[in-house]
């Protein structure tokens, strides 16, 4: 492998004759130079830069597309044809320019003429120029404004109506009618329903329009929460707002599907397991020959996911389908099912053997016909399934081994059986827009330190059919700019790979020693550090400000096996913490400019829940943090993500994550950050803290951010943070922004 010179250096030890490593330290006045810089980051170092992104036009009906390319001051329109992998302009760029001077007696420039989209066919393009469209014609190359469009007004789809339109079904009194729509006449399917027990809409109509389902509802009083606006732009006064959210613990819904025919008097609910223990149950699905339907029960508590079917003929009771059931969690939210009835077979995703994995089910029974992807790497997402020939078209992550396991590809795999076949092979992670008859599809490749190529490519083989185009960086690389350096180590156990970025800052000095900040989001719904390019990531613009900045996605996050994701489990304050640790031990040994001395954290939401944990129980490792917006104690947020992670019954687990709780554990710089009226997180969360941080008779300081929601901080929070991290990991002050004259502020009336 080819080493820069920058890792040659450091590997080496070369910079122990450099110089002494010295903390690194800057004058107040440069500082203000560097707090100016970090503000212009990207319109400083991408200017000149061209970008390999295309966005495909696909043209009806073939597997062609247009697409805008923006290189060498240039904006041009061109199409590609597919099956022979050619690409040339869309039109004629200057004729356009001359005739769009013609008919709007502007002056166009045919360079970078005044739109970005084309649509319309081939021979008759069609695009829009500030408030008028015109249509111009490639074969006689005429431009004239476009005739107005009669689009034809369809009737929004009613899911109420069945299929045959004969009946429509509504609910009045809190029970379930039917109105024919032929004589108007109405006829009274249920008598029970209450206001605490309604019917309730939408039904599900059986394709044959003879039955349908409804679902009778339970309900369960809900907790809402007040959100105080204290300076609402248009009045004096405070605005007061009152939001329903449930947390965890609270009383949910309770649903029971109810079978009906057209006739009054042919309700028959439908008998299932532990119907009460439901965290929610819906997914209805009729199979298409009317005999039956299935839905999907997720049981609370998120340790069981059913699917049950129910035979029309013996409708009372619903029988097991398909289960997924785990002593920890199901992770339902990324759970896949396609139907194909035709077949009498299921296409399923599973992480039932540890991995997140393809399967093929019988329809009927639900039992494995084969498993189609297998192997310690996972399934992340299906793109499509072609019945007709049999595929699945799948984004598959961590198959290629000794690359980042988070890159995803694209791969095809028989519903036959068979090894899965990558087609986007490159070391990268992909981005795919198909054709819309699955032909083809055009592949945007990067990472983190690769800027994105793009192609056009074969969906049966992968092969390249055509280069589209390619970025360059190069006017950012000599102004300074640096890609994230990619780094893998080892987690908490040893052996476990653990992956993340380092930024450093773009001139970085040899010899000396930078502090450390990371930027944490550790919400186990997903991984977090970013694979794909970008010039301005989050956290890049405090390089500016003289910091090491690191991103890292430990144990407890998804995308990886079902073991590490485990780690979360009623445990958010672990939030991978010990691999974070190791990780940044494992750098600072390559990369010894580190100074794992002093070592920031800041995030949001989870991350800023993450954030204030750091401080609490790794207080050694981590001296400074900034927590945003954070759910600090996981019975004060939201039911559905903390119930996922944390379970059910609201047990100790709870109590022993909570960042209220062990807020007397503090002993580093804290800064709290919080928009008062969140309505994602309740603002009580972050209160609850202060409260408990007063308690115990810590120093700390908080910012409110009036107006703002859910929020990092916004323009001033963001200023604020930086000001915290310069004060207490450099020790300098931070510019005086009260020094000038500041006008005095507007009087509200």
């Amino acid at each position: 492998m080819k080493l820069s010179i920058f890792d040659y250096l450091l590997g080496k030890g070369v910079l122990v004759f450099l110089g002494i490593l010295s903390a690194w330290t800057v004058s107040a006045s440069t500082m203000e130079e560097c707090y100016r810089k970090a503000d212009g980051y990207r319109a400083y170092y991408e200017e000149g830069c061209s970008w390999g992104y295309v966005s495909p036009q696909w043209i009806s009906g073939t597997g062609d597309f247009w697409y805008t390319s923006y290189r060498d001051g240039r904006k041009s329109f061109l199409r590609v044809n597919s099956s022979d992998g050619t690409k040339e302009p869309a039109f004629d760029h200057d004729h356009v320019a001359e005739e769009l001077n013609r008919l709007s007696g502007e002056k166009a420039n045919p360079a970078w003429l005044p739109f970005d989209v084309i649509t319309g066919t081939p021979e008759s393009l069609r695009f829009r120029v500030k408030d008028k469209e015109f249509c111009y014609d490639t074969v006689g190359k005429t431009l004239s404004p476009a005739p107005e469009s009669r689009e034809i007004q369809h009737k929004p789809n009613n899911p109420n109506c069945s299929p045959d339109g004969m009946y429509e079904a509504f609910v009045k009194e809190n029970d379930l009618f039917l109105r024919n729509s032929k004589n108007g006449m109405e006829v009274r399917l249920s008598s029970n329903g209450t206001a605490e027990n309604p019917y309730c809409l939408p039904v599900f109509w059986a394709p044959d329009s003879k039955g349908l389902v409804c679902c009778r509802r339970v309900t369960a009083p809900v907790r809402h929460i007040t959100l105080i606006e204290s300076s609402p732009k248009d009045s004096v006064q405070p605005r007061e707002r009152s939001i329903p959210y449930v947390k965890p613990g609270d009383p949910l819904d309770v649903v029971r599907p109810i079978l009906f025919g057209t006739e009054a008097d042919t309700g028959i609910e439908i008998s299932f397991p532990e119907p009460e223990q439901q965290f929610s149950l819906g997914g209805i699905r009729w199979l298409r020959d009317s005999s039956g339907f299935t839905f999907d029960y997720n049981k609370r508590g998120h340790g069981s996911y059913i699917v049950y079917k129910v035979d029309r003929e013996n409708a009372s009771k619903a029988r097991l389908l398909i289960e997924e059931s785990f002593p920890t969690f199901v992770n339902y939210t990324r759970l896949y099912r396609h139907d194909l009835e035709d077949t009498g077979e299921i296409v399923w995703i599973s992480e039932r053997d540890g991995w997140k994995h393809l399967y093929l089910l019988d329809a009927e029974t639900g039992k494995v016909v084969r498993q189609l992807t297998s192997g310690e790497w996972i399934v992340k997402k299906v793109l499509h399934v072609d019945a007709g020939q049999r595929t699945v078209f799948f984004i598959g992550c961590g198959q290629t081994p000794g690359e980042d396991p988070y890159l995803e590809k694209l791969y095809r795999v028989s519903l036959d059986g068979g090894t899965p076949i990558c087609l986007t092979p490159t070391n990268a992670t992909h981005g795919i827009d198909f054709s819309p008859d699955y032909s083809c599809f055009v592949d945007t490749a990067s990472r983190v330190d690769m800027p994105p190529e793009t192609s056009l490519r074969d969906a049966r083989t992968g092969r390249e059919i055509l280069k589209l185009e390619k970025s360059d960086i190069t006017p950012a690389l000599k102004r300074g700019w640096r890609p994230p350096t990619v780094f893998c180590g080892k987690g908490r156990d040893g052996q476990t790979d653990i992956w993340g970025i380092i930024a450093f800052p773009p001139n970085l000095v040899p010899g000396r020693k930078y502090p450390v900040i990371e930027y944490i989001y550790a919400g186990p719904h997903d991984s977090h550090v970013p694979k794909s390019f970008n010039m301005e990531h989050e956290m890049v613009r405090y390089t500016e400000l003289g910091f090491i900045m690191v991103m890292i996605d430990g144990m407890g996050t998804s995308n990886r096996s079902k073991k590490f994701h485990d780690v979360c489990w009623k445990n958010l304050k672990d939030a991978g913490f010990p691999d974070r640790i190791a990780w940044m031990k494992q750098a600072a040994k390559k990369y010894p400019v580190m100074d794992l001395s002093r070592v920031g954290i800041y995030g949001v939401s989870a991350g800023g829940q993450n954030a204030l944990s750091a401080l609490l129980f790794h207080p050694e490792w981590y001296k400074v943090g900034v927590s945003s917006c954070g759910c600090h104690d996981n019975r004060m947020d939201k039911i559905w993500w903390n119930e996922q992670w944390m379970g059910y019954p609201v047990d100790k687990s709870y109590e022993e994550c909570s960042n209220v709780v062990n807020a007397g554990k503090l002993q580093g710089k804290l800064m709290l950050i919080l928009g008062e009226i969140d309505d994602n997180v309740d603002p009580a969360s972050t209160r609850q803290v202060i409260h408990a941080l007063e308690q115990a008779g810590k120093d700390f300081e908080f910012v409110l951010i009036t107006g703002a929601g859910h929020t990092m901080g916004g323009k001033f929070g963001e200023r604020k943070r930086r000001d915290f991290f310069v004060k207490h990991l450099q020790g300098i002050d931070p510019p005086n922004r009260n020094a000038a004259h500041v006008p005095a502020a507007k009087t509200r009336t």
